[in-house]
């Protein structure tokens, strides 16, 4: 874990303004400064990028999206591109949450196109995968992971893998007060790293960083960094609270 960067990234969904989100950067920058041992990313919904990026600049905080379209530009009303993100300055992506996938209709062919359209305009990718409550109850989880790993990384290259994270997301933990006990969540990211190491070899895959995406809060937070395979994590609601947020970065201190 020493050679992996740990990544605690808040993943804002439809939540707050422009005026709310610059408010809330401005509350939590000095309660952050100076925390060196994690990378601060928060994903925000597209018309409030610009105020946040305002209000962290000249911080370590960095301000991404919550998706991407995988086309530059076309009659896809409603979406975004690489293209438009990168422009105004928009490093790292958010890539197959499993309420796009759930809500929105996205496969792995097209979480795949997106991730290969974000790499290519020069973003990081936050690539979120992860198994439903049934697959769990069967004790399918390995294979459902190692398969959406291996679908959705299709024709990624082992450069690229520099700039892709990859959030471990139970399904069945999102937005229901659920979590993964600290063992699970470090037993399916390991699964995930073995079948990145089938993909890559092992160097690239205990070099590349996973994240658990399952309602992390500031009360499980220190548990699970604790383990060896939790690289951070992808924040929900505890991401919407600065107090909250930062005890999280506090616990990727130690």
């Amino acid at each position: 874990m020493a050679k992996r960067r740990i990544v605690i990234a808040g993943n804002w969904k439809m939540n707050f303004t422009p005026s709310e989100a610059e408010a809330f950067i401005n509350e939590i920058k000095p309660m952050v400064k100076g925390k060196r041992k994690c990378d601060i990313v928060f994903c925000a919904p597209y018309v409030t990028i610009a105020a946040a990026q305002k209000a962290a600049k000249g911080t370590r905080i960095k301000i991404g999206a919550e998706n991407v379209h995988y086309e530059e530009k076309g009659a896809f009303t409603g979406e975004v591109s690489a293209k438009m993100l990168t422009e105004i300055g928009v490093e790292y992506v958010i890539i197959g949450h499993s309420e796009r996938r759930q809500y929105f209709g996205e496969t792995d062919h097209t979480v795949n196109l997106r991730v290969k359209a974000a790499l290519a305009a020069g973003m990081k990718v936050i690539l979120c995968l992860g198994e439903v409550k049934e697959q769990r109850l069967s004790g399918i989880t390995k294979e459902v992971v190692s398969m959406q790993t291996k679908l959705d990384l299709e024709g990624v290259s082992a450069e690229e893998m520099s700039r892709v994270i990859i959030a471990y997301e139970p399904v069945w933990a999102i937005g229901t007060g659920l979590t993964a006990t600290p063992e699970q969540a470090d037993e399916t990211c390991g699964q995930i790293r073995e079948a990145l190491a089938e993909i890559y070899g092992k160097q690239i895959a205990n070099a590349t960083t996973i994240q658990y995406g399952g309602s992390m809060n500031e009360k499980n937070a220190a548990e699970l960094l604790a383990k060896p395979n939790v690289d951070g994590g992808l924040i929900g609601g505890a991401s919407l609270v600065a107090a909250k947020f930062n005890a999280i970065v506090d616990a990727a201190q130690i």
